[in-house]
C-alpha cells in the first residue's frame, strides 16, 4: 500500500505531459492523407479540391456512398485502374501542401 501511495504523486505530476501527447497526437492524425475516409476530404474545402483536381466528380459517382467511408488507398484496388498510383501520388502530395 505504501508503494502505492508513494507512486501516486509520479503519476499525478506526468498526467499533464500524457495529455500535451495526446493532443500532438491528435494535431497529427487531423492532417490529410490518402489513408483519410473519402468522405473527411470532401467535407474540407482545401482538401476536396486537391481531390478532385486529380479525380474530377468522385463525389458524384454512383458508387459515392459506397466508398465514401473508405480512403483513396483502400478504393484503389477496387477501381479497375482507374486510380493510378501516379494519382495518389499528386493527390498525397498536394494534400500534404494543405498544412
Amino acid at each position: 500500500m505504501k508503494t502505492a501511495l508513494i507512486a501516486l504523486p509520479l503519476l499525478l505530476a506526468s498526467v499533464p505531459a500524457l495529455a500535451q501527447d495526446d493532443t500532438a497526437t491528435e494535431a497529427a492524425e487531423s492532417k490529410f492523407t490518402i489513408e483519410t475516409p473519402i468522405e473527411k476530404l470532401m467535407a474540407d474545402e482545401k482538401a476536396r479540391e486537391v481531390v478532385l483536381e486529380t479525380l474530377p466528380d468522385l463525389d458524384k459517382s454512383p458508387y459515392y456512398g459506397q466508398i465514401k467511408g473508405m480512403s483513396l488507398k483502400a478504393v484503389q484496388p477496387y477501381s479497375q485502374g482507374m486510380i493510378t498510383d501516379e494519382m495518389l501520388e499528386k493527390i498525397s502530395a498536394g494534400l500534404a501542401e494543405l498544412d
